[in-house]
This record gives C-alpha cells, structure tokens and sequence, in this order.
C-alpha cells in the first residue's frame, strides 16, 4: 500500500497534543448537564463529545462547548473527496476528520466556538435549541441575529453558526479565518456522483464583523446562561481537559486514536465513471480491459496515488502510461 505522510503529520499532531496537555480541571464525570473543553485538540474534544453522549443518561440535559486548532470536519456519511479540496488541505497542512455523527462539512480553528447540546427525545426540538444559542447571541448586542428555515443563526442573510444535522450542534463563527474556510470547502469534484450526503453551501460571516468585542469565553458564558436557564438547570461548568485521571480517559483515548485511521477516515463507498472504490477507499475495479492497468491500481489508496509509484511494466506503453499520469493528476487535485 502506498503511505501518507499526511497520516502521518495528522498522528504527530495527536500525539503531541496529548503529551504536552496537563490535568488541573475537574475529570469529566457523566453525571454533570454542563461541560466547557479547555483543550483545542480536535481529536480529544470530538471524542469527549462522543463519550458524554454515550454516558449521560438519556433523559438528562446536556450541554458542551469548545474549540478546535484548525481542521475540517466531515459528517459520519460524506465522502472527504467531494466535500474537501484535498490538494489545498495537504498544502496547508490542515487534518480533516469524520465525526461520528451524520450532518455536514465544517471548518474548525480558534476562531470558532463549537457546541452541542444533548436533550431527553421526547423534549428534542430543533428550533428551540437554536433559539437558545440565538438568545445568547443577542444577549452579546447582535439584536438582529435570527434562525432560519433549515435552523442555521444568521445575521441577516449570513451564517454565523452552520449546523451540522446531528445531535444539536453548531459552530459560531466569531473571528474565523474565512478565507482558508473557503478555500479548504470548495472541492472541485463537483461531477463526482457518490452517495454520501452533500453539504449545503451559503453565505457565512464572522460575529466579529458586526460586534467587533465579542469573544469566545463571552459566548460560552452567554450560551451557559441560557442554557440554565431555558432547562431549568442548577449548576455551574464542569472545566475538562486532557489527562489520564479524566473519567472515561481510556475509551476517549481509544476514540482519538480510531478518528486518526484510515479505516474510519476514508470508509466509504461508490462508483466513478473509470472504476469503483469500496471498503476504505481501496480500487477494487477498473473498468475497461487495460489489464496493465488494473492490476496496477487495484488495492491501492485512491487520493494518494503518486506517479513514482507507477510499475515498470506500465513504462513504454504510451496509452496507459497516459492514462495513469491523468489518474494521479485527478486524484490529486
């Protein structure tokens, strides 16, 4: 199989955030309704979110807040090469990662604040949880902030908060970079016909752009309040952060170390017009009969197919040898 340096660039990153992180805050326990991440690690806050959902009880309220250094994450059911411009991703050096829930393509950095809320199904309302956050948001001094059909928080035609479509969960733009947004969520796969579910595309701004003083540590307070006060609850945060003494630390442990293997990054599976990807984006068809070629390419890693890795027995078969430079071209664009 042909290895990635981006995967490996992507376990350096977890590794280090996980060494160089310290455990001074209360270990997360289940049995707490309000939780703020002190840690920007992606792959340890996506987990913990994973863990407290699982192991809050069913009928309780819950709610998390944190963020995230720069990354792109993909909902439980999209295919990365349609939602993601990979070149633009590795020439930045940006991961990106698929969440465990269903929902669209997001771009996570310091400049965002995250949350997600976790209500009882019998009280689960869409809408009214939006409005939660939205309350907050206007309790900051953006008035004119409201939410839309599909329950994205707009300041007039704008998003500030995309959200993805599970669990009630949200991303609030305050001072994101949104040109690399931009740039890292416009694939030019565009024709790629694949059935995973697509992301929709509008218009977003930053908070910052219309309240120039709102922060991250004013937006989690904000949305705290409302929080407790909307659901009637009475307690304060629960700070957590990395660390071998945070409740659940051995399966959050496990949970990061699964978002970083292709197994679960790049499971997916559909057809192109050339050939058909399966498993975790193995070439398990050619289609055509370039037997050359074929069993060339089969078993290999569509995306990260590179032209030193072209066999010597393609050489001198100029067709072929064509075709193979258009494929690494195409996959790596």
């Amino acid at each position: 199989m042909i290895s990635s340096v981006f995967h490996r660039v992507t376990r350096a990153r977890l590794t280090s955030h996980y060494t160089r992180s310290s455990s001074t805050s209360a270990a997360p326990v289940a049995r707490h309704s309000i939780y703020v991440s002190k840690s920007t690690n992606p792959y340890f806050n996506l987990s913990l979110e994973d863990w407290l959902f699982k192991h809050k009880p069913h009928n309780d309220s819950l709610l998390l807040l944190y963020r995230d250094d720069p990354c792109v994450v993909i909902g439980r059911n999209q295919n990365p090469w349609k939602e993601v411009n990979m070149t633009e991703l590795r020439r930045v050096g940006v991961p990106f990662i698929r969440r465990r829930s269903g929902g669209g393509t997001v771009y996570h950095d310091l400049g965002n604040s995250n949350y997600s809320i976790h209500l009882p199904r019998s009280s689960f309302d869409r809408n009214d949880s939006a409005k939660v956050v939205l309350r907050a948001i206007q309790s900051l001094g953006l008035a004119d902030a409201n939410v839309n059909e599909r329950n994205d928080i707009c300041v007039g035609k704008f998003k500030i908060c995309p959200l993805p479509r599970a669990y009630h969960h949200g991303t609030m733009l305050i001072s994101s970079e949104l040109g690399t947004l931009g740039k890292l969520l416009h694939s030019n796969k565009d024709t790629m016909q694949t059935k995973g579910v697509a992301s929709v595309r509008s218009p977003v701004c930053n908070l910052r752009q219309h309240k120039p003083d709102v922060s991250h540590e004013g937006f989690v307070h904000a949305v705290v309040r409302e929080f407790q006060d909307h659901y009637n609850i009475r307690e304060e945060i629960t700070w957590v952060d990395e660390g071998n003494d945070c409740e659940g630390a051995e399966e959050i442990r496990k949970g990061m170390h699964e978002l970083t293997t292709p197994e679960f990054t790049y499971t997916l599976e559909h057809t192109l017009s050339w050939g058909k990807l399966a498993n975790w984006g193995d070439i398990s068809e050619v289609r055509g009969h370039l037997d050359l070629l074929e069993r060339s390419l089969a078993g290999e890693k569509y995306g990260f197919l590179k032209d030193e890795a072209k066999p010597d027995e393609l050489v001198g078969n100029e067709s072929i040898e064509q075709l193979w430079d258009e494929l690494v071209e195409e996959m790596q664009s």
